[in-house]
């Protein structure tokens, strides 16, 4: 196991009790601290915890981080985001599969407060868990995360640091109002303590009977997904049999499912009214911070952000020129520009090789009117009636590339080859044709 230790009296005062904890039953124990770069003591504060592990014999680890200024977050939740992977990493990279941090009972009692004042339901006023898997946080699999300390306050933890001499920094951070939990931790708990003694330990039962309620809403939520679910999209038509504070508690759950960001009550209060209100055949887009929601055929799909291509709004065709090139018995040729790389597999049925060498071909996205024959039993049709046959989603197609010559389209990524083009290869072996295949990257 290890210990997260930031040099600070709480993590100090876990350093000391997890070593005794080890020596006693014989557990490896590793420390590990994380260097923000954020205050000029840092450097000291770090040759601090290596001292203190030193002197217990305790295996000591440390990186650094830089923070991300562009992440579009405050320095708080940077240094947060950065400091537990770095933590994720560091047990990662030693085999460690439990993280101890130092959180105590003032600090349950400061989460449960903010979250109040930011207005969260049940899944933020639970605070924080003895122990939990944060994967997408940690960014490790394998690892649990506890809090031996959580049912201790912060004045047991100064006793038990001044009863056995344990050496600890300050950050001067930590005393800064800008920063939320600061303003509260200075301004008003002490107001509270004062007014409500004890209030803590209330504040703690009250996050206990949060969790209880999270953990029905999830369980509720399970269900009804699974219910919903068609595939990876969401079927419309039974999430419109749900009242809408069970579908809210679906997709919410959804979102969680999908590591996705939670969306605030506003945002996905407006996105069900788009959603359940539109017409069967609407083609809706909905964004989201970290992905793009649509719907299709009334399903809901949850679709990635991917980076414009020349040519690829829904909304219109493309009237770039397209790519001229030759294959020269390439196996695969790759085309950034289109998203992809275009691949030539030999097999049984397709092209005759000498034919397509000789061929002036191009890639291109369609432009309108591109027709394909995909079966000799089946009738020339333009591409949208094949992609609407074949249920692929308009925001699909526009990111679909066709491979032609001046007279004919041979390919269309998503759809096949056109037929006419296409012989079997009798008596020539097996293996003596090329198929075309698209792979998006």
């Amino acid at each position: 196991m290890a210990v997260a230790l930031s040099g600070g009296l709480d993590s100090s005062a876990l350093l000391h009790l997890a070593h005794a904890w080890a020596c006693a039953h014989g557990a490896a124990l590793h420390a590990f601290h994380v260097h923000h770069g954020l205050s000029p003591n840092a450097d000291a504060w770090q040759a601090h915890c290596e001292q203190a592990c030193a002197a217990l014999g305790v295996p000591f680890g440390a990186r650094r981080v830089q923070l991300d200024p562009g992440a579009g977050t405050g320095t708080e939740a940077a240094a947060r985001k950065a400091r537990y992977a770095a933590l994720g990493g560091m047990c990662r990279e030693h085999g460690v599969t439990l993280l101890l941090t130092a959180h105590h009972l003032d600090d349950q009692a400061e989460t449960v407060l903010l979250q109040l004042l930011r207005g969260s339901g049940p899944a933020g006023l639970s605070g924080m868990d003895a122990a939990n898997a944060a994967p997408g946080l940690l960014d490790n699999d394998t690892l649990l995360m506890a809090r031996p300390l959580l049912s201790a306050s912060r004045p047991q933890l100064e006793a038990y640091v001044a009863e056995h001499g344990i050496a600890y920094v300050n950050d001067e951070s930590n005393s800064d109002p800008r920063f939320a939990r600061n303003a509260l931790r200075h301004q008003v708990m002490p107001a509270l303590a004062q007014a409500f003694p004890g209030f803590q330990q209330r504040f703690a039962r009250s996050a206990a009977h949060a969790q209880s309620a999270q953990r029905l809403l999830t369980e509720i939520a399970q269900q009804d997904l699974a219910a919903c679910l068609d595939g990876d999209c969401i079927d419309i038509g039974r999430l419109r049999q749900l009242s809408l504070d069970r579908s809210y508690n679906l997709l919410r759950h959804w979102f969680g499912t999908r590591q996705l960001r939670m969306p605030s009550t506003a945002w996905l209060s407006e996105m069900v009214t788009q959603l359940l209100e539109a017409r069967y055949d609407a083609q809706l887009l909905v964004t989201h911070p970290d992905c793009h929601v649509r719907r299709h055929r009334d399903r809901l799909y949850l679709t990635p952000k991917l980076a414009d291509l020349p040519g690829t709004r829904e909304d219109q065709f493309d009237q770039s020129p397209g790519q001229d090139f030759v294959w020269q018995g390439e196996t695969s040729l790759a085309f950034p520009a289109y998203g992809g790389v275009l691949h030539f597999d030999a097999a049984d049925s397709g092209f005759a090789p000498d034919w397509l060498r000789a061929q002036a071909l191009v890639i291109e996205f369609r432009r309108g009117g591109e027709r394909l024959k995909l079966a000799p039993n089946r009738s020339t049709r333009p591409l949208k009636y094949h992609y609407q046959e074949c249920g692929i989603p308009a925001w699909e197609r526009g990111r679909l590339p066709v491979v032609r010559t001046a007279a004919d389209v041979l390919y269309a990524a998503g759809l096949g080859m056109d037929c006419r083009h296409v012989s079997d290869g009798s008596g020539q072996g097996a293996g003596q044709r090329i198929a075309l295949r698209w792979e998006s990257v």
